[in-house]
This record gives C-alpha cells, structure tokens and sequence, in this order.
C-alpha cells in the first residue's frame, strides 16, 4: 500500500523552468545587476524603466545564422546569458540595426532611436558576407559603424572586423551609453581592451553630432594613419645622430625628453670641463717643479746635449796638460 501524504503537504513539482525564467527570477531589479548602478545612471527619466534582461532599460537583439562556432561566438555567450535576445531570420526590429545594407554611420544623434527600441546585430561570419540575406532582416534603421579595430582573440588588431560584442560596446559608446557598453565588455576576459585600444577614434566619434561628422572625423583618422605609414617608410634607419650618445630610431623622444636630455649633457660638459682644468693646474704644477730642479745645477746627461759638450772640453784639456808635464820631465 502506497503511504498517505497527509492533508498539509503538497507534492513538490520537479519541472524545470527555462533559461530566460531562471534569469530574470534570479536577475529581477537593478539592485542584482553586476554594475547596475551604471545602468540605472545611464538612462535617464523619471518614469519607471522597462527591464529587457539583465538590467537593460532596452532590448539587444541579434539575428543568429549559424555560421561561428558556438563556443566563440560572443553573440551566442550574451544571448546564454541573457543580454541578447535572438530574433528569427524573417522577423522585424524597429531599433537601430548593424548591417552592410546601412547608408549611414552610427552617431550621437541615435541615441533616442537605442533608448527607445534598441539595438540589434547580425551574428554571421565575415567570410559568408556574399551568401548571407541580409534583405530578409527587416527594419528602418540600418546603421553601418566607422572605422574601429577589433580587439577579439580571432580578429585582433585588424579594422572593422568586430565581434557582436564589440559591435554593441561601439555603438553604446557612440551614442554616450559607454556604462552599458562597459557591462557587456566585463563577461569577456578581453573585453575591457577593445575601449583601451580605441579610446581616441570612440571619443572623437562620440564628440561628433551628426553622422557627417563621423565620416569626416573618420577621414581624417585614416589619412593621418597613412602619413605615419609614409613617413615609417621613407625613415632610413642607419641615419643615426652620432651626437647623441644613445640612439634608438624605433623610440622617437619629444620635443620634452630631448629638451631634459640636452640638459643634462650640457651639465655633465660642465662637470668635465672643470675636470679638466684641475688637471691642466696640476700639470702647471708639475712643471714648476721640473724647472726648480734645473736651476739647482743637477745635469741629466741624457736628455741636455749641453752639459755632453761641456765634458769634452775638460777631457781635452786634461789630455793637453797631461802630454806638457811629461815633455818637461824629459
């Protein structure tokens, strides 16, 4: 005979809840994001704020097809952890949206249209752009991102091959949300250098107002890059300043460090040029005594070919009076 349960106890339901239930029970409110602060700091309003996942005031959203390895794919990893939600290859997103198909350059003025309904990706793989259908991801807001290098572990340091992360922390940044683009660059290791290494070009773009602007500022960025180019090339690295005492042609010092350098060259100048008027007054010295030896009457032989000349004559006249004495005695 089965046991009988007793009128107070429930039976316990063992069903699992999914995994975008187990996020938002165990993410619920601002106060149990990692760096929800930020978040609630960067949207601005009085109003009570939506929570899309995670603490995100507005949706993320990413058009997965298939193309990365699931274990590298950054869009995969936010999506797993709730930041992104994926949208099916047909269906629509009224938010600004990442893509080739774009006419105009991600700025400032784009920051209501993300506030208000988000910004969405495509998660494909750079080497399908020509067999990816881009036609079938519906939206208005087609936005393309200026010239960034990527800072990803497949991509590093080449330009404007960024990650879904990357394309996200970028736009966020663009458009003054740099907190929001933060959050999501800490769930990788190395998230945090994607806005160190393009921390000049972002605050550039986000100083911009217009898309024009960033296209300008992008210009610019780039030309200045190819006269560095030019100029690394045209640089003979055997023409070295043999004035200076150390010379490294990789390593070009300002116009500051070669000011302190001069500095104290010309101090240590000074130190051996007094250095060598001590010595110039110690050989003066020397000399003085090397004529008092003179005068005391002390011939060396070897070096006074006068005092030579002197002994001659004596010996001569010694000889003249020795050869007179022994005729007188004869």
């Amino acid at each position: 005979m089965r046991k009988h349960k007793g009128k107070g106890k429930e039976s316990s339901h063992r069903h699992k809840s999914s995994k975008s239930a187990r996020f938002q029970n165990a993410w619920a409110g601002f106060a149990d994001l990692e760096g929800g602060e930020e978040v609630e700091r960067s949207v601005q309003g009085d109003t009570a704020i939506k929570d899309y996942g995670r603490g995100f005031p507005f949706p993320l959203s990413m058009w997965d097809l298939g193309h990365c390895d699931p274990k590298k794919c950054s869009g995969r990893k936010l999506s797993r952890l709730g930041f992104v939600k994926t949208l099916k290859l047909s269906q629509r997103f009224n938010g600004l949206i990442l893509s080739p198909l774009g006419k105009q350059c991600v700025s400032p003025q784009d920051h209501s249209l993300i506030t208000e309904h988000g910004v969405a990706v495509i998660d494909c793989s750079w080497a399908k752009l020509d067999t990816t259908p881009f036609g079938r991801m519906r939206g208005s807001h087609m936005r393309l991102l200026p010239y960034l290098v990527a800072a990803n572990p497949i991509n590093y340091g080449r330009p404007c091959k960024l990650s879904c992360v990357e394309a996200f922390a970028a736009s966020l940044f663009i458009v003054g949300l740099q907190d929001l683009g933060s959050v999501l660059l800490k769930r990788f290791k190395w998230g945090s250098s994607f806005y160190t290494l393009n921390r000049v070009l972002l605050d550039r773009y986000a100083a911009c107002k217009s898309s024009k602007d960033v296209v300008e500022v992008q210009h610019a960025w780039l030309q200045e890059c190819e006269k560095e180019k030019v100029e690394r090339l045209t640089q003979d690295l055997l023409d070295i300043d043999v004035t200076k005492e150390h010379y490294n042609p990789n390593r070009q010092l300002s116009s500051d460090e070669s000011s302190e350098r001069d500095k104290s060259s010309d101090g240590d100048d000074d130190e051996s040029d007094g250095d060598d008027d001590d010595q110039d007054d110690v050989k003066g010295d020397d000399d003085v005594d090397d004529n008092d030896d003179d005068g005391n009457g002390v011939c060396d032989n070897d070096n006074d070919d006068s005092c030579g000349d002197m002994n001659d004559d004596d010996k001569e006249l010694q000889e003249a009076e020795h050869r007179n004495s022994i005729q007188n005695e004869k």
